[in-house]
């Protein structure tokens, strides 16, 4: 993976640079001291990874990430630990690394990083089974992340900006939409039946007619999402 760094310590810059001799298939082809260098250098050539700092002069990393039309993967280096949920917003980032950065930790970021960059060939996973990795979700409740287990998720129901997901345990609000949550869904467990809910398939306790009974709630179907519904179920 070729890959940069943005940082206007040079100390730090080196830092990451030593990390990063631990793992053969990293290639540093730059670093930079500030973003706007960064942004003409990638004007011209292409990476798979950055490494970037969040507090620069004049040009900070949120300012970096907002000028790129199609960005790299990005991990954050920064010393600042309340940038934290603010960085999960962006699809791009794929970790957050808290300075001083210790070698375990650098490299479970690049494991990470790795599974986006060099993902599995659809040839040679099972795409009726879920990675190992999708085993639960972190959703952001009062500036904090908060994991939720999937298999303990029963219905998510969309209402205006927000979406409830209903656990086995707690209720989650979250500003976020139905569709965004859906695509982070293992797909053969969740099914969206109706414009504004999502359920887990395998909680369902009874069916009648256009509607399904999840734990005490009633949850309505669509004509349209009923025909996959019902392909779903280990009908006798």
């Amino acid at each position: 993976m070729n890959c940069i760094i943005i940082d206007d310590e040079e100390t730090a810059r080196a830092i990451i640079r030593q990390l990063c001799l631990h793992i053969e298939e990293l290639n540093v082809i730059e670093d930079f001291p500030n973003a706007l260098q960064a942004i003409k250098f990638l004007n011209q050539q292409e990476v798979d990874l950055i490494f970037l700092d969040i507090h620069m002069p004049d040009f900070t990393g949120f300012d970096f990430i907002q000028t790129l039309k199609n960005p790299s993967k990005i991990i954050l280096t920064t010393s600042d630990k309340n940038f934290a949920l603010e960085a999960f917003e962006y699809d791009c980032i794929v970790d957050y690394l808290v300075k001083p950065i210790t070698l375990p930790r650098f490299l479970k970021a690049i494991q990470k990083a790795q599974t986006f960059i060099n993902p599995i060939p659809t040839d040679h996973k099972n795409t009726d089974t879920p990675p190992k990795e999708e085993k639960n979700l972190y959703v952001n409740i009062d500036r904090r992340l908060i994991k939720i287990d999937f298999l303990s998720i029963y219905v998510i129901e969309a209402k205006g900006d927000y979406i409830h997901v209903k656990t086995e345990k707690k209720n989650y609000t979250v500003h976020s939409t139905l569709k965004k949550i859906e695509e982070k869904l293992p797909k053969h467990i969740f099914l969206k039946v109706h414009r504004s809910f999502i359920i887990n398939t395998q909680k369902i306790i009874d069916i009648e007619d256009n509607s399904v009974l999840i734990a005490k709630d009633v949850i309505p179907v669509s004509r349209s999402n009923r025909p996959e519904l019902m392909k779903r179920l280990n009908l006798l």
